[in-house]
């Protein structure tokens, strides 16, 4: 094994430890896309340019994208929105 593949797999190892211990969604959102470079440049390097492509389009730019996405939407929610309309019980304040 070459020393350019160890050091790709210890940072493959690397990066997704750390996607694993990020706690802060937008951070980790970073993180799955750098896992995913690391990913596609350890397929290169391990001579699989479709598995690397595939690796470039989904794992470094769809799925990230979709998370960001997803996050941006739940966090411009009004909390007036996620309140159950059907919900007619007396609070304290109005008895």
């Amino acid at each position: 094994m070459s020393a350019i593949l160890a050091l790709l797999l210890l940072l493959t190892a690397a990066s997704g430890t750390a996607v694993v211990l990020i706690r802060e969604p937008r951070r980790q959102v970073f993180a799955i896309g750098l896992n995913g470079l690391i990913l596609t440049v350890l397929f290169t390097a391990l001579q699989a340019p479709d598995v690397a492509l595939s690796e470039l389009a989904v794992g470094t730019a769809a799925v990230p994208l979709l998370f960001v996405v997803a996050l941006s939407a739940v966090r411009t929610a009004s909390p007036s929105q996620s309140a159950d309309p059907g919900d007619h019980t007396k609070s304290p304040e109005d008895a």
